[in-house]
């Protein structure tokens, strides 16, 4: 239906309501004629004539009162959907299926996430841990967490998070048995234990004579697809690991392992929450963006 049309309906709601052209074109702000011509008009869209006009009253015609009960339902379900929406506003409502890297997932976005579900009773999550980029649009992800640099997508929105930190630490047994690292080219002679993804090279961010970081190949001798796992491995002495600061800085703090070669790391990477473009963000969508924003304040500062 037209917009005119719509707005014709209207005003022949307005004119049954209160059995008066006058009485409605007060209440709508507009002429006594204005209005009669636009009643006018819907009667000649439908072909069938809705009002009695007489020069003492107005009344509806058989046709006018069976078609004045059906848009007065058609208000009701639209006044419904439209009470719904605001509801909604206030008390977020359906299924959001979030998508998140394994260790900084598990560690800190899963308890906001159940936290928010505690308060929003009629607020459902479906989440997955990955280590591999989803398709959002393809795969049905509503939002999904990226650590690393971000490709122009014109059909994503990011939102960044923070700023991770990376170090190269180890645990002080390896040290003691065979040495610290004092150059990048050292790395080569150690036992380096990388996260392991599906046809990537083996390769750390470590800072070039200029400052900016660039990616140096490493031997790998064991290779986890888990960030847990990497620090499990470290902490056994398995060997060196580069991993972000939040995963190990409590294990920094008691000595159980050791930065190496801090002036060639320290290299950073943004954390983004993204989604796909949209005219209208729901208001599911968005609590649960603004509770990621809030914590992400709070653990990456």
């Amino acid at each position: 239906m037209e917009k005119s049309a719509l707005i014709d309906v209207q005003h022949f709601i307005a004119v049954a309501k209160t059995g008066s052209f006058t009485a409605a074109a007060s209440a709508l702000g507009m002429t006594g004629s204005a209005l009669s011509k636009s009643v006018m008009r819907l009667e000649a869209r439908l072909g069938s004539k809705l009002l009695h006009r007489t020069t003492r009253r107005i009344s509806l015609t058989p046709e006018g009162a069976a078609y004045f009960a059906s848009c007065q339902r058609a208000m009701a379900i639209l006044e419904e959907a439209e009470g719904c929406l605001q509801a909604e506003q206030q008390n977020p409502a359906g299924r959001v299926r979030i998508d998140m890297p394994v260790a900084f997932g598990r560690r800190y976005i899963l308890s906001p996430l159940i936290k928010l579900s505690m308060q929003h009773e009629r607020l459902d999550f479906s989440i997955t841990f990955n280590e591999r980029f989803v398709d959002l649009v393809n795969e049905g992800i509503d939002l999904a967490i990226r650590i690393g640099a971000l490709e122009d997508d014109a059909d994503l929105v990011a939102r960044r998070l923070g700023t991770q930190r990376l170090v190269i630490c180890g645990a002080p047994a390896y040290f003691a048995q065979r040495g610290v690292p004092l150059t990048k080219e050292d790395l080569l002679q150690h036992d380096c234990v990388m996260g392991w993804r599906r046809n990537q090279r083996h390769a750390w961010l470590l800072k070039s004579k200029s400052g900016q970081s660039d990616a140096y190949n490493i031997t790998a001798r064991h290779e986890v697809a888990d960030g847990e796992a990497l620090l499990s491995a470290a902490l056994a002495g398995w060997g060196l690991i580069q991993v972000p600061t939040w995963l190990v800085d409590e294990h920094l703090a008691t000595g159980a392992l050791i930065p190496v070669l801090d002036e060639l790391c320290g290299s950073e990477m943004p954390i983004h929450v993204i989604w796909a473009k949209s005219n209208y963000l729901q208001p599911k969508l968005r609590v649960v963006i603004d509770a990621l924003l809030s914590t992400a304040t709070k653990v990456l500062g």
